[in-house]
């Protein structure tokens, strides 16, 4: 996985389950991120949610880049069941995202 971490997307996770509670600093930390781990952290959403396979990452990866019209941090928040689609997104690239979740904790 490109451009960002599996730890990063953890990080992610753990404050999306507590949006009513973290969505500020979810935002926050979506924003400090660069354009190119902000297109990730969607490609890895996408994988997860059935929109794109593990093997079109490059694919899915790029039209994250050319396609971020709204803010990332808008358009992931706005995103029904955020953390479950990363959780999935990693599973499917074969990262534990419980693993990487509770290095966190």
């Amino acid at each position: 996985m490109e451009h960002i971490s599996a730890n990063t997307v953890a990080a992610v996770i753990v404050m999306a389950r507590e949006l009513d509670r973290a969505e500020g600093e979810l935002r926050a930390f979506i924003d400090r991120m660069n354009e190119e781990a902000q297109a990730a952290l969607v490609a890895v959403m996408w994988i997860g949610r059935g929109a794109f396979e593990v093997e079109e990452w490059d694919e899915a990866f790029e039209t994250a880049m050319n396609e971020a019209t709204t803010p990332t941090a808008d358009y992931l928040i706005g995103t029904p069941h955020l953390a479950d689609n990363l959780e999935a997104g990693l599973d499917a690239m074969g990262i534990s995202a419980t693993d990487e979740e509770n290095q966190l904790m």
